[in-house]
């Protein structure tokens, strides 16, 4: 058995040191896209919670998916931060570990979450009258905990057969954070297993929930044809759009990075899809959601109090 001599060991985080003249204007960008992304995440968990209107199953599985592109984030971007600002590139082998482990975990778990939000979106438009009954609390908290659960067998098969990859002392990791491409193309051998594991669960947490998704919002479409009243057109469209939104950048760019052969995938192309589905996405999330969507407008209002200003005035 082949000992992996790199355990223990500070990695390198190479990020952009090819470009260090670009190096702090993208500290910038993301420290920007980091802080919206906390702000208008947690916003929408807080909202969700204290107003009474937007208990319903769509919004505690926004709640969910906020709170997921929060921990997703902030997995990433400070030990970036760090990185960009000081001469330091390392990260411990520990840490190392855990950031990988993490975004495996979450990026899992966020695949999952809009493969069932479409089921609450098709439930919602063409089962109206038993949209209730069909998602009901339980059912509901019992697709989020799979939806965890899944993420977190998913991260615990490939963080331990990643990590077991003879490196032959390579320490240094060809990306801005320890992702699964980067940290494959570290070892010194080549590994089918991995191969066929990683190729079945993109199957599984990719191109399965991506094709129900496809199937719901094909079944809403045609639902959608046969409404009358403009008003609840509007609002099915505002609500679905968003959804749809969010899914077609987050599955695109993870599709394009997990399914392609990585020998075909070009450095600063790799950076470019990763950049943006680890930190771009998540703080569109809450932006798509809020912008499109007059429930929670309407709720932040209540809970500021600005409806009663207006009234009084």
């Amino acid at each position: 058995m082949e000992i992996n001599k790199s355990s223990g060991v500070d990695f390198i985080l190479l990020g952009f040191s090819s470009r260090p003249q670009l190096e702090h204007i993208i500290s910038v960008i993301v420290f920007i896209f980091y802080i919206v992304t906390l702000v208008g995440n947690t916003t929408i968990i807080l909202v969700s919670y204290l107003d009474a209107q937007l208990h319903t199953p769509m919004y505690f599985f926004l709640s969910n998916l906020s709170f997921v592109d929060l921990c997703y984030t902030t997995s990433i971007v400070p030990q970036m931060l760090v990185n960009l600002w000081g001469q330091n590139k390392s990260i411990t082998y520990g840490g190392c570990v855990l950031q990988f482990f993490f975004a495996l975990d979450l990026g899992a778990t966020e695949c999952l979450l809009l493969a069932v939000m479409a089921y609450d979106r098709y439930a919602a438009v063409c089962q109206p009258l038993h949209y209730t009954v069909i998602m009901h609390p339980v059912l509901c908290q019992k697709m989020v905990l799979s939806s965890w659960l899944g993420g977190l067998g998913s991260a615990l098969i490939l963080c331990s057969l990643t990590m077991k990859l003879p490196r032959c002392g390579h320490r240094e990791v060809d990306n801005f954070f320890c992702e699964m491409p980067a940290l494959i193309k570290m070892a010194c051998v080549y590994s089918r297993v991995i191969e066929i594991v990683v190729f079945t669960l993109g199957v599984i947490f990719l191109l399965v929930p991506l094709s129900l998704i496809l199937i719901s919002y094909g079944v809403i479409t045609q639902a959608v044809m046969k409404i009358k009243s403009a008003r609840r057109w509007r609002k099915v469209l505002n609500t679905c759009g968003s959804h749809l939104t969010v899914v077609t950048l987050f599955y695109g760019t993870l599709i394009y990075m997990y399914m392609k052969p990585q020998n075909t995938i070009s450095h600063e192309e790799g950076q470019f899809f990763t950049l943006f589905y680890t930190i771009v996405t998540p703080s569109l999330n809450p932006l798509i959601y809020t912008l499109r969507n007059k429930d929670v407008k309407n709720a932040v209002k209540r809970i500021l109090g600005i409806d009663k200003l207006s009234a009084k005035v």
